[in-house]
């Protein structure tokens, strides 16, 4: 019985030493070097090279919800590389920005995009 007891404190000091050999090895997170693209503007580029659709330069800065709705739309419509349809592509595409946009998208150009999603539902003739 002693040889036992002798095994199990063995065991236990080993794994607590272990456990600081592996918080000791572990590096400290860094922040990514100056020559790389910030990883803040991963939305701005999807935007800008999405897979599915190639937007207008611009498109969500126009004036008009029912100019917004229409670029939108031809964009999905000429698209071939999109996977869903074409209203849900756009419609995907203008929620994606409204939501990464967040606090900083200014109330009437919030205002002016939600309009926009009513507008191509009309224009899609989905209501």
């Amino acid at each position: 019985m002693a040889e036992r007891r002798k095994t199990t404190i063995h065991r236990s000091a080993r794994s607590s030493a272990r456990k600081t050999t592996i918080r000791k090895a572990t590096p400290a997170r860094r922040k990514s070097s100056p020559g790389k693209a910030s990883p803040k503007r991963w939305s701005q580029r999807v935007t800008r090279e999405s897979d599915a659709l190639d937007l207008k330069q611009g498109v969500f800065k126009l004036t008009s919800a029912r100019k917004i709705a229409a670029s939108l739309k031809r964009s999905a419509e000429r698209s071939s590389r999109r996977k869903a349809g074409a209203y849900r592509s756009a419609l995907s595409m203008l929620t994606f920005y409204i939501n990464r946009a967040g606090k900083t998208l200014p109330k009437t150009q919030r205002d002016r995009l939600q309009r926009a999603k009513t507008e191509l539902k009309r224009q899609f003739g989905r209501g």
